[in-house]
């Protein structure tokens, strides 16, 4: 019995080496194809790898850098994450946050990544990378907001302007109206009277022909005729004036 015990002791510690080293296998070729910028082959042997071993740091921390390259922004921060609760390590857990605020800042998501690389420095405050990445986001985020106040202001006055505007010709077609309603009647009736003896129509002009203008001009010469007749029977004796010179 006391053999037997040994023996099965002895299988499973073999086993264990051989599970163990096969974690490793699939980790250890999962780097070598990231190396070769490989990263989708490389995601394939980390997902193995966390199969065969879920609580590797490595493997999901391997994962989530493989993701991370190939833009797999948000699969890489969830990878970050379950590496941190696989170990008790602050300096591996500080680059996983460290990563995290990477994928953050690749999204322009400003504060999410400050806090990110705040998270890392509380668990190593002398990692000089995590402060630059750190105070280049900060930068970025006071930049963020200046532009979003700039383009607020712009907005608003552009709303001015239009009110403005609208308010002016509100005000000139006020005016407009209050000098009609003051105008005289008399002069309003008289302008409408002028209106209307405009758009009358004008009367044509008297038209006559070559006979008729010929038959009125005979029978003005007729009666001229006539008149000199009648004046030289009524004609009289001269009369003489007062004085002779």
């Amino acid at each position: 019995m006391k053999i037997n015990r040994i023996l099965i002791l002895i299988l499973i510690i073999f086993a264990n080496g051989i599970y163990a080293q096969s974690v490793r296998s699939l980790v250890n070729k999962g780097v070598d194809e990231y190396e070769q910028n490989k990263y989708y082959d490389a995601e394939v042997n980390f997902k193995k790898g966390i199969e065969k071993d879920p609580g590797n740091f490595n493997s999901h921390f391997n994962l989530g850098d493989a993701q991370y390259k190939q833009g797999k922004l948000e699969d890489a921060r969830k990878s970050f994450q379950n590496s941190i609760a696989k170990t008790e390590n602050n300096e591996l857990r500080s680059k996983a946050y460290h990563n995290i605020g990477n994928s953050y800042l690749q999204e322009n998501k400003f504060k999410e990544s400050i806090e990110a690389y705040k998270n890392a420095l509380k668990l190593n405050p002398n990692d000089d990378d995590t402060k630059y990445n750190l105070s280049y986001a900060l930068k970025m985020m006071q930049q963020q907001q200046n532009q979003k106040q700039q383009q607020q202001n712009q907005n608003q006055n552009q709303d001015k302007e239009q009110k403005e505007k609208k308010e002016n010709k509100d005000q000139q077609k006020d005016q407009n109206k209050d000098k009609q309603d003051q105008q005289d009647p008399n002069e309003k009736k008289d302008k409408g009277e002028q209106d209307d003896q405009q758009n009358q129509p004008k009367p044509e002009e008297n038209k006559i022909s070559k006979e008729e203008a010929e038959r009125i001009l005979n029978a003005l010469k007729n009666n001229e005729q006539d008149l000199q007749n009648k004046l030289r029977k009524h004609e009289g004796k001269k009369v003489k004036t007062d004085k002779d010179w």
